[in-house]
């Protein structure tokens, strides 16, 4: 058993043991990143949602199995890119203009309309992507996931996610053009 009791592996250990409020605070630290993936993944908030809920509920019951043999972090990046991987195959994702933000009232509507621009051709790139190369650039440039760290989530080695992100690299490229700092929005 681990040696931490606020670690996430000790709290998901205590939800096996049947703690409800350890597993609400494993929601609590977990449900923003775990939603981010699954949103730029998908481009569609209903079905990011849907995805870590589903994830939380797959934690919920392996519970009383887990055993700490990966960090907690791993073990739930795994989940979520199984759950975004189905959830490509049994559907298309969706273009959406713009990841939720707060709006920056420093913009003017000219900066405002390119980035707007900016982020319709990036989503638009992102899902033209096939669903592992997807995955893998989500973790790696907006999670800033090592290649290991990837591998490990995507059941691959890391080798194969080099091969995995260069290939998406260059689509992307490809797609749209020399813009500087794509990834950046």
């Amino acid at each position: 058993m681990p040696e931490c009791p606020d670690s996430d592996a000790f709290l998901l250990q205590a939800v096996g043991r049947g703690d409800l409020t350890s597993f609400s605070r494993i929601v609590e630290r977990h449900q923003t990143w775990a939603w981010r993936i699954a949103y730029r993944f998908t481009g569609d908030r209903l079905d990011a949602s849907d995805i870590v809920q589903e994830a939380f509920l797959r934690l919920l019951d392996v519970s009383a199995r887990y055993r700490p043999t990966a960090g907690f972090r791993t073990y739930f990046y795994r989940i979520i890119s199984r759950l975004c991987l189905d959830h490509a195959k049994k559907k298309r994702p969706l273009l959406v203009e713009t990841l939720p933000e707060t709006p920056d009232p420093t913009f003017d509507i000219t900066e405002t309309m390119m980035r707007k621009e900016k982020n319709m051709a990036v989503r638009a790139a992102l899902d033209a992507l096939p669903p592992n190369q997807r995955l893998a650039v989500v973790l790696r440039y907006y999670e800033n996931l090592g290649y290991a760290e990837i591998a490990s989530a995507l059941s691959t080695t890391a080798k194969a996610v080099e091969r995995l992100l260069a290939r998406g690299r260059k689509h992307l490229k490809g797609t749209l053009g020399r813009r500087e700092n794509f990834f950046d929005f």
